[in-house]
């Protein structure tokens, strides 16, 4: 054991007759075990929230989606679906009818998002028509059954009184000519699924129907989409791909991605992680004060036996190093006792989700915990970097003691 170290602990531990000095040490080892374990469980609550959510947008919505400046231009869509396919980076692709429209039932009527699908491809693109269903499934659109099926959102079908095998009206804003003028047009739907994404959004406000069953609620002709929904191998290389497709389809077609389609959710979901950051590294700062009162103090405890010390042959070196590594050790060790608390909470939380949210409030029904090893490394470094820092003015002082000025009185 190196003579620095070795005093370093004998300082720091065995503390009978300064009390009060030993307590701010072990209150300074709380503070930084505390912000330590703080910000691990706050950014594993973070980062298992924007996983979570970006998991739902992408179940519900594809990786990136080509549409047209002309309607038309993608009523005989077989070929480009082909030519999406066969796109570097690509690994599925359907295409899809966007519209909004009205469901009616007897228990009261609702707003909806319906999409259109192709239920042979959409499963391949849409993971929550094959993960996220409760009751039926896409196989229930295929059917020529009348009328035709819907799959609708949990939360819709709770509020609304439907199960399978329901029957619900649809009404469309394109018009029928009648003897009073436009109508809106109407059409009967059985509930053919039941899914549910955890986000109340999309549980209460969209609905699936095959494709040729929403051209006929809109009157639109054979063939017509609103665009081709893809996914890709890499989701962080959604805009590459995209615009390597842009090049390749050209003019009238583009394509958008995700993380363009929801570019400020979450820049202000990184915002608010690195304000949380900030934030609560000020708990560690505070216990870096703590730790230069404490060395201040021990400075001034143990002048004489720094004198000592330095005139049996320790240089100011030596003294300066067993200071620095108090302060060091203060930081080790909380950051030690944070990490073993922080973890351990996060882990209890993923597992038990004792911590519920309401689903009418929140995207989510629970604190979802997703632990990041780079973020974890992060804030072990942070805190020990502000623990190192706090030793330099105590260290700079004790090295600079004179001893024959600090025994003079002795």
């Amino acid at each position: 054991m190196r003579f620095e170290f070795f005093i370093a602990l004998r300082y720091l531990f065995s503390r009978r007759k300064q009390t009060f000095i030993y307590v701010i040490s072990l209150m300074s080892i709380f503070g930084v075990a505390l912000g330590v374990g703080a910000l691990v469980v706050t950014l594993g609550v973070y980062n298992g929230f924007t996983t979570d959510i970006r998991d739902k947008i992408l179940g519900v919505n594809s990786h990136a989606i080509v549409m047209s400046h002309r309607a038309e231009a993608l009523d005989n869509h077989a070929p480009f679906v082909d030519a999406v396919l066969a796109s570097q980076g690509v690994t599925g692709a359907t295409p899809f009818l966007y519209t909004e429209v009205m469901l009616s039932t007897p228990n009261g009527a609702k707003g909806l998002v319906l999409r259109g699908i192709d239920p042979d491809s959409a499963g391949n693109v849409l993971t929550i028509l094959q993960n996220r269903m409760l009751e039926g499934g896409l196989d229930e659109l295929e059917k020529d059954d009348m009328p035709p099926g819907i799959i609708i959102g949990r939360e819709l079908a709770r509020r609304l009184g439907l199960g399978l095998g329901s029957r619900v009206n649809l009404l469309s804003h394109s018009g029928e000519k009648s003897s009073t003028g436009f109508a809106p047009r109407i059409r009967s739907f059985r509930v053919a699924g039941v899914f549910q994404t955890g986000m109340f959004e999309y549980d209460s406000t969209l609905a699936f129907v095959a494709l040729p069953a929403a051209r006929e609620l809109l009157g639109l002709p054979e063939g017509r989409i609103s665009g081709i929904e893809l996914t890709v191998a890499d989701l962080y290389k959604a805009d590459r791909v995209a615009e390597r497709l842009q090049q390749e389809l050209g003019p009238p077609f583009y394509v958008r991605h995700w993380m363009e389609m929801n570019a400020n959710l979450f820049a202000a979901l990184k915002l608010e992680k690195i304000g949380m950051f900030i934030v609560l590294s000020m708990v560690v700062l505070i216990a870096s004060f703590s730790i230069v009162t404490s060395l201040v103090m021990l400075v001034m405890e143990k002048t004489r036996d720094i004198a000592i010390l330095m005139s049996m042959g320790a240089t100011r070196g030596m003294i300066r190093r067993i200071f620095m590594l108090q302060g060091t050790i203060i930081g080790v060790v909380g950051t030690v006792c944070g990490y073993a608390f922080g973890i351990t909470l996060s882990l209890l939380l993923k597992k038990y989700q004792f911590i519920k949210l309401p689903p009418g409030v929140y995207a989510l029904d629970h604190l979802p915990v997703l632990l990041n090893p780079l973020d974890i490394a992060i804030v072990g470094g942070s805190a020990m970097l502000l623990s190192f820092l706090a030793t330099i003015y105590p260290a700079r002082q004790a090295a600079r003691l004179e001893p024959a000025e600090a025994l003079r009185y002795e």
